[in-house]
């Protein structure tokens, strides 16, 4: 075999030599390049035009992804805010009380026409965009003003009559019902049933918004005339669109269109596969979708593009490699090989790393984007951590803003005013402390308080148990006098105390006993609360230390899903949450925390 290989070697390069022997230099180092580069660099280069092709187009997708992405969050989060105004006024107890009361008196009538006029002119401006912001009622005994409170009748109503279109908001399986307006691509209806606790339809909440304010500057020129947005509800009905036009019309799903040009089957039907376009739809939480189109021209123009520009590229390179691969090859190896070493430092996370350039090349460009990119990298990074610890925060006051402090502070002040003239102490009692747990609770401009601010506040809801269920539950204080100088993020230790009555069942368990601590041990805080109510299974028991979903009346791990977020928002690693538990029996709860003497600020080892 060793024999066989030599005379082969031998063969070879006695006909390499044959060939080569009547040129010159320049036609034999043109040769050898024709046959070991160009050759096989047309070769590989046409495969790796193929894939960067599909690289870009990959790129360009995820591009477009992206975007379609983001504004699919950006019409999510105005829908919900219109969503909750008419959720809001729609299931104000007030309101339904009032609109299902039958009236014989007149007072009893211009009382609730001031209430509501008092209570939702100013509700009516909360947002903008809102044109006509009414409250439509079926209560034969209750008149409609004109203003906000009307009854259903053949009036004309955005394109259609107001029977018509409160038969549809009636006969809606949904509660909410987006609609365009027929005729007026510039303006939307939104509708919002009343329904009392029986279930009976009451009435219909009629928001008439106007398009430019809330989808003109999400859906306006995208793509830069090269493809076009559009927002469909559930049904598959355009509301919004780059393209006016079609609002309104029902946009066929991608299996309608079977991959072909398939043709509408009606003039309210758009198909946007008719011209082969690119589609591409992100779904809301509402079940909407915002579906982008674009022009396939435009997608095919780019790969046209790309593919001339990496022929000229790998052409230009080929030629220019005859004049430099023999002085520079050796140049280029190295410091390749050198920026691709710190490029696996940099990819292992080592965002400190550094290439020395040694030279003004294209190399030495490289070099120095790389320098670049590592620092902006970094940044990046940290700026993302920073991102996501601040949305997890603006998530938390969000749903602590949904209740109006002014409102509830006001009502607890008048209830109070009137149990002073009753002389009903233990009514006092309540509102004192109802006043006292509010005053934390709806506190929005505040997230960490003293450990006695939050004693004060579990207090007050204790005394509101207790008069509630009287001599049923001994409570008792283990307090640390020195941990009271601490301080602890807000409502952490009440919804503990609240899962003893609303999960633990301790009013109904004989010689019931609560027992609240709170100690300073080791430059860490420890919180425990103990219960001797009905404990939890063992089975469940590990799926609430996860905070995951035990069952419909135990939603989100007890509340430790959220109890344990805001304890690594503020505390990283250092703070521990623990359950234990024994079923029919006992449960404790234990939470430890540093010891903070100042307020303590976001952003530790999320």
């Amino acid at each position: 075999m060793a024999g066989g290989g030599t005379f082969l070697r031998q063969w070879l390069e006695r006909r390499i030599i044959g060939f080569t022997q009547g040129m010159d230099l320049y036609g034999k180092i043109l040769s050898m390049y024709i046959l070991i580069l160009l050759i096989p660099t047309l070769l590989l280069g046409s495969g790796a035009i193929y894939l960067v092709i599909q690289s870009f187009h990959n790129s360009f997708l995820a591009t477009v992804d992206e975007a379609v992405r983001q504004t699919a969050r950006n019409v999510d989060f105005g829908k919900q805010s219109y969503d909750l105004l008419a959720v809001r006024t729609a299931t104000d107890g007030e309101l339904v009380a009032r609109l299902g009361r039958e009236y014989t008196d007149r007072a009893d009538i211009v009382d609730t026409v001031n209430y509501v006029d008092r209570t939702f002119l100013v509700t009516s401006k909360y947002l903008p965009g809102i044109a006509d912001f009414r409250i439509y009622h079926t209560n034969d005994t209750l008149v409609q003003d004109g203003q906000l409170l009307w009854r259903p009748e053949d009036r004309p109503l955005a394109g259609r009559d107001e029977q018509s279109w409160f038969e549809e908001v009636v006969n809606s399986p949904d509660s909410l019902h987006w609609a365009s307006v027929p005729g007026n691509p510039n303006q939307i209806v939104l509708s919002r049933k009343i329904i009392n606790p029986t279930g009976n339809i009451l009435g219909a909440v009629y928001i008439l918004l106007n398009y430019d304010a809330v989808f003109g500057d999400l859906l306006g020129q995208p793509f830069k005339d090269n493809g076009s947005l559009y927002v469909i509800d559930s049904s598959r009905q355009i509301l919004a669109g780059t393209n006016r036009e079609v609002i309104g019309n029902r946009m066929l799903p991608d299996e309608a269109a079977g991959g072909k040009a398939a043709k509408p089957v009606n003039a309210n039907v758009y198909n946007p596969h008719e011209t082969k376009a690119l589609v591409i739809s992100k779904p809301l939480s509402s079940g909407w979708q915002v579906v982008a189109v674009i022009h396939a021209k435009f997608v095919d123009g780019q790969n046209w593009t790309v593919l001339i520009l990496m022929i000229s590229i790998m052409a230009f390179f080929l030629l220019l490699s005859i004049f430099l691969m023999l002085t520079i090859i050796k140049n280029i190896v190295l410091r390749i090989r050198r920026l691709g070493n710190r490029m696996s430092d940099l990819s292992r996370g080592e965002f400190e790393v550094m290439v020395r350039s040694s030279g003004h090349d294209e190399l030495g460009e490289l070099e120095n984007i790389f320098n670049s990119m590592s620092g902006r990298l970094g940044k990046l990074v940290q700026d993302i951590r920073m991102a996501g610890v601040m949305e997890k925060e603006q998530a938390f006051k969000a749903l602590q803003a949904q209740i109006n402090p002014h409102f509830v502070y006001n009502s607890l002040g008048l209830l109070r005013w009137r149990a002073l003239d009753l002389q009903d102490e233990e009514q006092l009692r309540i509102i004192d402390a109802l006043t006292v747990f509010y005053r934390l609770t709806l506190n929005n401009n505040i997230s960490v308080v003293p450990i006695a601010e939050e004693l004060q506040h579990v207090q007050a809801y204790m005394e509101i148990q207790q008069l509630r269920y009287p001599d049923r539950v001994q409570v008792e204080w283990e307090i640390d006098e020195e941990a009271l100088r601490y301080f602890t993020v807000k409502t952490i230790l009440q919804p503990i105390v609240e899962n003893c009555y609303q999960h633990g069942s301790i009013t109904r368990k004989k010689d019931a006993l609560i027992i609240i601590s709170v100690r300073y041990e080791q430059e860490k805080i420890a919180l425990t609360v103990f219960d001797n109510g009905k404990g939890i299974p063992a089975e469940e028991l590990k799926d609430v230390r996860e905070g995951r979903t035990v069952s419909k009346n135990r939603s989100n791990g007890f509340g430790t899903a959220n109890i344990k977020e805001r304890l690594s928002l503020y505390f990283g690693g250092e703070a521990s949450f623990e359950i234990e538990s024994e079923a029919g029996e006992w449960t404790l709860v234990t939470i430890k925390f540093p010891a903070c003497t100042e307020p303590m600020s976001l952003g530790k080892d999320v």
